[in-house]
């Protein structure tokens, strides 16, 4: 049983299949041949597909973006997937179909909705990308079955898509800049409000501002040592006063003793005095120039008393010489009276003196008082100028960007900016894209193949004739003891070469017709 099955299970050799194919050759041919035939003929049965196509490239802005920077979405593929949803709309493929006649034998039996989507799916768009990734470039393809209508309807896309483009990109910057506008509005009516703000704050506060608190310290020192100069002008005048005071009151009681006593006391009072005011006016010179008001005052006062003294002096001298009785005495013409005017002059000063120091010392109050009040100013005003510092910067930012955006908004109105441009006007396409009836001749080659060797094996394997020493051990369990060799005549002869060459003719005629029709298919396909 081993052996039947080892035997069963050998390979054919050459002699078998020489022998098949002999007999089997028209049953390979003519499936061969109709398989072929049959798709050939079907691929022009398919109705033709015109692809037209156009490259659209995306073609950087004139002017460099570091003297403008662009106030749009640089995302070219999101610009771009945002163009092709608006042009695949339902309207905008409605109204192409209607203008170029798109579809006419559809129209009848289809929806719009049908036509849209058909048109969707004939429509492609292939992308294409630099070596950064950044795409470059884009192909719009269409295909229709008439090649003029392909061509147009590419035409009429590529025209939407830059169209579209430049419409979408100048809106795009004209929204923002309106956008930034109304924020720079915005901005300065803020501003003003804080300016307003720290505008009333600085004339509600004026004089305690953070900023002039320096200037207050030096006003009060000011004020301070014109208090101080004050007081001791003012205690000199007291002195001065008492020294007045005690002259006149002398004078006056000349009239019980001598006057020539008098005289000697009151003029020794008076250069007591002087030499007072001489060591106050040394003292104020030393710090002081000729210009200083109690120099000069000082010096008057002075001047005064060197008068005084002379006329007590000659009031003295004439006394002696030409004693005259005291009825005779007038004090409106003696040193009396300019005592006393001396001594209203004094007393005035001293008024004044003390009005001066009254007033300085209010005005040191107030100066006090608003050093005081400096830390709290300086924290009230820093938080009114941190608010206007900000609302500055703010406004200031939004101005330079509204005015950058201007920039490129002008830019995108002028076409200056990142567009789309069509390198090539949409091909006329001579050729259809589908079917692609050479590649489906080839396949038609391999359907024949297959067929006409399926055909064949079927045909020698449900026969019933006996060709080989192989089938005979199938059938029978005996070794074959002898074998005849086939005995041919003259004619069986002749009509074996006869069928041979038809065969061979057959092949030819076939291999004719199939390189025939492929080379009508390359041609006209």
């Amino acid at each position: 049983m081993e052996e039947e099955l080892q035997e069963s299970s050998e390979p054919l050799d050459l002699t078998e299949i020489q022998g098949i194919i002999r007999r089997r050759r028209y049953h390979f041919l003519v499936p061969f041949f109709c398989g072929w035939l049959l798709v050939w003929g079907l691929s022009w049965l398919i109705p033709p597909t015109y692809r037209s196509g156009t490259l659209i490239l995306v073609e950087s802005p004139s002017v460099p973006e570091k003297y403008v920077v662009s106030n749009i979405d640089t995302d070219i593929q999101h610009q771009l997937d945002s163009i092709t949803e608006q042009i695949l709309s339902r309207t905008r493929l409605l109204h192409i179909i209607d203008r170029l006649g798109l579809y006419a034998k559809d129209r009848k039996r289809k929806s719009d909705e049908e036509l849209v989507e058909k048109m969707r799916k004939d429509i492609e768009i292939e992308l294409s990308r630099g070596d950064d990734r950044k795409l470059s470039a884009f192909n719009i393809y269409y295909s229709n079955g008439n090649p003029k209508m392909a061509q147009q309807a590419t035409n009429e896309l590529a025209n939407l898509f830059i169209t579209e483009n430049l419409e979408e990109r100048q809106k795009s910057a004209e929204n923002t800049t309106s956008f930034l506008a109304e924020q720079v509005e915005q901005a300065r009516a803020k501003l003003a409000d804080q300016e307003a703000k720290m505008r009333a704050f600085k004339d509600q506060h004026l004089g305690e501002l953070p900023t002039q608190t320096q200037s207050n310290l030096q006003i009060l020192a000011g004020l301070q040592t014109s208090m101080a100069s004050n007081e001791d002008a003012l205690n000199r005048a007291k002195q001065q006063n008492t020294y007045l005071e005690s002259l006149v009151n002398q004078y006056r009681s000349m009239g019980g003793g001598s006057k020539a006593e008098g005289g000697q006391t009151g003029l020794a009072e008076i250069d007591k005095q002087l030499d007072q005011l001489r060591a106050q006016l040394a003292d104020l010179s030393a710090h002081y120039t000729d210009k200083y008001p109690d120099v000069r005052k000082t010096k008057e006062q002075i001047a005064i008393l060197q008068n005084t003294r002379k006329r007590v002096v000659a009031d003295m001298n004439n006394h002696a010489n030409n004693p005259a009785p005291e009825a005779s005495f007038d004090p409106k013409n003696g040193p009396l009276y300019e005592m006393e005017s001396q001594l209203k002059a004094n007393r005035l000063e001293i008024a004044t003196r003390e009005a001066e120091t009254k007033d300085a010392q209010m005005k040191i109050n107030e100066y006090q008082s608003r050093l005081n009040m400096a830390p709290v100013m300086e924290q009230q005003f820093a938080e009114i100028t941190r608010d206007y510092d900000q609302s500055k910067t703010d406004y200031e930012a939004l101005l330079a960007k509204k005015n950058q955006s201007e920039m490129s908004t002008d830019l995108e109105k002028t076409q200056k900016g990142e567009r789309f441009r069509m390198l090539d006007p949409p091909n006329l396409p001579v050729r259809p894209s589908k079917p692609n009836r050479l590649l489906l001749s080839a396949a038609g080659v391999a359907f024949g193949l297959v067929l006409g060797i399926c055909f064949a094996f079927a045909t020698e394997t449900f026969s019933a004739k006996i060709y080989s020493e192989r089938e005979i051990k199938k059938l029978v369990p005996f070794d074959v003891v002898a074998e005849i060799p086939p005995i041919e005549s003259l004619d069986e002869q002749f009509m074996n070469r006869r069928n041979a060459w038809m065969a061979g003719g057959a092949a030819v005629v076939a291999l004719a017709f199939i390189a025939l029709g492929s080379a009508v298919t390359y041609l006209y396909g």
